[in-house]
């Protein structure tokens, strides 16, 4: 019985101790675009995070679309996405406490060396677009309901060209998810949509010697950071209907009281700290800065 008493005690100061463990844990979600994980950047921003608040990240990696979706739906603590217009309305509907400005880069269009389209110099993207539409050379397209796909979308609107709007389905979570975006008219034999990240869209465009829209971190990286680069040059670059802003923006306790709505707080103070914003501006590849802090 004593030998029993022992291993019963021994186990509640176990489970005691491991329940103490797991308190003291600081472990928050965060739904976030593929740009900021396939670019490189969380490589060198969480474990300094990590390092200085003690927070740990569970990245979910996705379509700012479905990201914020994630918010909406109280299935992370914190959302860091591109996509200013439904950043705002994520806001104003209650359902984040504040938008953050992290930093910025751009979009750029990028394509063959050939160029067919004959884009290479201009500098708004709508411009682009239309030549590539005249020319009726490949487009492909993310598809995804992403901040980059909801920014070609934009650029399509300033084109003036005739447009339509279509559904394509495409997994999300296990789920099929209807998506309904505009697109050029009858332009079934030049564009493509492929509902995938930035980084598998650029890398079916390289395939496929075709257009595409990606932010600048992304193509950087897939350009100069790996064996083997996606051979598409930038083609059109620089505008102002080009720019692409980050945020971070905690999810609203008063909608979901569930989530770790101080350590969501602490990584976005954390983020527009200076010591954040430095390693921002510090992180490079092959000597090319991929983001610009934006923090005041």
């Amino acid at each position: 019985m004593k030998f029993g008493k022992i291993v019963f005690c021994g186990l509640i100061l176990t489970t005691f101790a491991w329940t103490a463990a797991l308190a003291e844990q600081k472990v928050i979600k965060m739904s976030t675009t593929t740009s900021t994980q396939e670019s490189g950047l969380l490589d060198v921003l969480l474990p300094a995070l990590e390092k200085d608040t003690g927070i740990t990240v569970k990245v979910i990696a996705k379509g700012t679309g479905a990201a914020i979706r994630d918010g909406i739906d109280g299935n992370v603590d914190v959302i860091f996405v591109h996509d200013r217009a439904r950043e705002d309305a994520f806001v104003a509907d209650g359902f984040g406490t504040e938008r953050y400005a992290v930093m910025h880069n751009d979009f750029i269009l990028v394509g063959p060396a050939g160029d067919k389209a004959k884009i290479k110099g201009t500098t708004e993207g709508a411009d682009a677009l239309k030549k590539i539409a005249s020319a009726k050379t490949t487009f492909i397209s993310r598809g995804d309901d992403s901040g980059t796909h909801a920014k070609e979308q934009e650029l399509w609107k300033a084109s003036g060209l005739p447009l339509e709007t279509g559904t394509s389905t495409v997994e999300k979570d296990g789920k099929q998810v209807e998506i309904k975006s505009v697109h050029p008219a009858a332009s079934t034999d030049w564009y493509l949509s492929v509902g995938q990240g930035m980084g598998k869209t650029l890398t079916i465009a390289d395939e496929k010697q075709a257009y595409t829209i990606a932010d600048r971190g992304t193509y950087i990286k897939y350009k100069f950071g790996r064996e083997v680069p996606v051979n598409l040059d930038i083609l059109c670059e620089g505008g102002n209907q080009l720019a692409n802003p980050y945020g971070i923006i905690p999810v609203n306790p008063a909608k979901h009281p569930h989530v770790q709505a101080a350590l969501a707080e602490q990584m976005a103070q954390w983020l527009v700290s200076p010591k954040g914003q430095q390693v921002i501006a510090d992180y490079k590849l092959h000597g090319k800065q991929l983001f610009f802090p934006d923090a005041k």
